[in-house]
């Protein structure tokens, strides 16, 4: 009987709960709606009196109306399926914030449902000429209020015409700055004959991809010599560095050249008339196939305020593809020091907090994909899709060190996403790029496809005070990387101080750079503190691990297979330890087991197994492992097969008699990196640059 009233009473109880919670208010968007109707409804009534608003700032207004009255409890604003084309950013400022983590403001898909937020215009008036080509002319481009440099056909990006059309050209012969341009920089190389034509259509709209080393500098051209065989830009490198120059041999090429439109699915756009060509690829059709060119440089702008501590907040988007964002080469053209990181990118914050993106799309972007910047904390990326991307996929933090405290990134979260696809405009961008930000969580994600690195932390040179500490970069799977368009580049990139930062459980695999530095795990100027473990490492072109300095990096049980040149590479010798190499497995068929620079004794190794599948023997600087245990290294390593079940396709588990157990090692679950939620493949997208020639 107490029992039976207990009972009675709990289910009393929680039905004056249910009751008593506040429900969850909907608005609903529709691609057929009317933002003169009230929103309340998800579909028009019979008498088209009533229904969904027609735009997201049409219920951004109804929730801040609501959030103005006390609305205290959770608010949903639905979008049903179909493209919304922006005329403006979704501008979010604190107005707009959720006033807690328990009743967020959100933007959802409907369920089943696709709404794509857009930032392009669909091109229309096409009529096909004698030869197929598709042709229009856009008023808005005629007038000077319109320009664009990507266009999309479906799921995928078309490219302007480009020069060689196999390969790449080469830089005849070096020119010093002519000082015309507004740096101090490179503005113009000697090329060799018939490369440009001072005759081509449009020269000031013609640009010209200048391959330095871990950068492309991307320029306009201002004139063009044919007597002297010189091209100069409007535009000049980042500085005058060897790593800048527009040095003789370098690689470039020209693109958006009228006379090289010729193959299917190539474009050009006349700046002057406004005239649009667009040779279709076969089974494209007028009727079927729809072309959107990109206007806005961004969709979402959360803009709080870091001096006033007003703070755009408990904002979230669940299930929202955003995509078609633009970017135009300046006059001055674009060119960085290292990973884009001054482009911007489609979703971009400033001051907001517990803001989040879920099982979003960001895709056909411009620049970066998202990026939390001053002030941003506690967000997150999860379970989200990034593809298709002008640059990177993420970008985390400030490339200074902010004076004031709050202005500081932190704890920012990018879990279970996919980011591939990067660079095809500015092949330096990376998969997440982390400035003078702590505590941040990259983890559970699959990036690959980028021709620059995977995932870049710190932006401190040396041992300068650095932010970027704490970050947990764990059970990543990163692949794909380099695909031999540019140099020095690491799977995972560190740079400066960062006590408590993790490499943990990532898999890292098919880092190929085109000349040196394609490395799996790179902890470059400055990397100290770094816990590097448990991470598999295969198939890269110049080192599994490479550190060029540091202090104090731990880097133990981990697997490095496979690399084509060096195993395991150390630049710089310094007074301190840099780092402690212990219970690893070193497994490689070419190439030499350690190279650069191995002099003094700032480091220990021990306890590891080396293995050369090739059958040769083990070489340690021109030493026998005997030889080099006498410099108190390695005292307790082996040289043994470590027995993997098939390391040639990619299968490191270690059988049961493996003598890498008896040392000591655990055994990696490669199972837990890359993504938890699993997802339909995503559009197959052709390479944005050419591959190198073959060795």
């Amino acid at each position: 009987m107490r029992t039976a009233l207990l009972l009675l009473g709990m289910l009393a109880l929680g039905t004056k709960m249910a009751h008593s919670a506040p429900p969850d208010t909907r608005i609903y968007v529709a691609v057929n709606g009317n933002d003169r109707w009230s929103g309340h409804l998800a579909a028009p009534n019979a008498q088209h009196t009533d229904g969904p608003f027609a735009t997201v700032q049409r219920a951004q207004e109804a929730v801040r109306s609501q959030r103005k009255g006390g609305d205290q409890q959770p608010l949903t604003v639905v979008l049903r399926g179909g493209t919304y084309f922006l005329k403006t950013p979704l501008l979010f400022t604190p107005e707009d914030s959720g006033p807690s983590a328990q009743a967020m403001t959100t933007y959802t898909a409907m369920a089943g449902e696709k709404p794509v937020l857009s930032g392009g215009e669909r091109i229309t008036g096409w009529k096909p000429d004698a030869q197929g080509h598709w042709q229009t002319t856009l008023p808005d481009v005629q007038s000077g209020n319109w320009y664009f440099s990507q266009l999309f056909a479906g799921e995928q990006r078309r490219y302007r015409p480009r020069l060689p059309k196999q390969g790449y050209a080469s830089i005849a012969g070096a020119m010093a700055p002519s000082g015309k341009a507004t740096g101090k920089g490179f503005d113009q190389f000697k090329f060799a004959p018939g490369d440009f034509h001072a005759d081509w259509h449009n020269v000031g709209d013609i640009e010209t991809l200048c391959f330095q080393v871990w950068t492309m500098a991307r320029f306009r051209v201002a004139e063009i010599d044919d007597t002297n065989r010189a091209v100069r830009f409007s535009g000049d490198t980042h500085g005058t560095e060897a790593y800048s120059a527009l040095s003789a041999g370098k690689r470039y090429l020209v693109e958006n050249v009228r006379e090289a439109l010729s193959d299917p699915g190539e474009w050009y756009l006349d700046r002057k008339t406004g005239a649009l060509t667009y040779i279709p690829r076969p089974g494209e059709t007028l009727q079927k196939t729809a072309l959107i060119a990109p206007r806005l440089e961004h969709l979402v702008e959360l803009r709080g305020d870091v001096a006033k501590r007003a703070w755009v907040q408990n904002i979230q988007f669940s299930g929202i593809t955003f995509a078609h964002t633009n970017w135009n080469c300046p006059v001055e053209g674009n060119a960085t020091a290292q990973a884009e990181v001054s482009l911007g990118a489609a979703i971009t914050a400033v001051g907001a907090r517990g803001c989040r993106l879920s099982r979003c799309t960001i895709a056909h972007t411009g620049a970066y994909g998202v990026e939390w910047g001053e002030g941003c904390r506690d967000n997150a990326l999860l379970a989200c899709d990034l593809f298709d991307l002008g640059a990177g996929g993420v970008k985390i933090g400030t490339q200074g060190i902010p004076a004031d405290a709050e202005g500081l990134a932190s704890h920012n979260r990018v879990y279970d996403c996919r980011i591939t696809q990067g660079g095809r405009l500015h092949p330096a961008g990376v998969g997440v790029w982390i400035g003078h930000s702590p505590d941040n969580e990259i983890a559970h994600n699959d990036i690959s496809d980028l021709y620059y690195s995977g995932l870049s932390v710190g932006w401190s040179w040396g041992y300068d005070r650095s932010e970027a500490h704490g970050n947990h970069l764990d059970y990543n799977r990163i692949w794909q990387i380099g695909q031999g368009v540019l140099s020095d580049m690491g799977g995972i990139y560190t740079l400066g101080l960062a006590p408590g930062t993790t490499e943990r459980g990532n898999v890292i695999h098919d880092i190929e750079s085109f000349d040196y530095g394609g490395w799996g795990i790179y902890p470059d100027e400055g990397s100290t503190g770094l816990l590097i473990e448990n991470n598999l490492v295969y198939r890269t072109k110049t080192g599994g691990f490479h550190q060029h300095y540091g202090k104090d990096n731990i880097v133990r049980n981990n697997i490095f297979a496979y690399s084509q040149q060096g195993q395991i590479i150390r630049t710089r010798a310094e007074d301190h330890r840099s780092f402690t190499f212990d219970h690893n497995i070193v497994y490689f068929k070419q190439g030499t087991l350690l190279g650069s620079n191995w002099t003094g004794d700032g480091f220990t190794m021990d306890n590891n197994l080396y293995w050369n599948a090739a059958g040769q023997p083990l070489d340690f600087l021109g030493a026998n492992l005997t030889q080099w245990q006498a410099r108190k290294q390695d005292l307790h390593s082996v040289i043994a097969d470590p027995l993997f079940v098939a390391p040639e396709k990619g299968d490191f588990r270690l059988k049961p008699n493996s003598p890498a157990l008896a040392l000591g090692f655990h055994p990696l679950d490669t199972t837990q990196a890359g993504i938890v939620t699993k997802r339909p493949a995503l559009p197959s997208a052709p390479r944005a640059f050419p591959a190198p020639p073959p060795p």
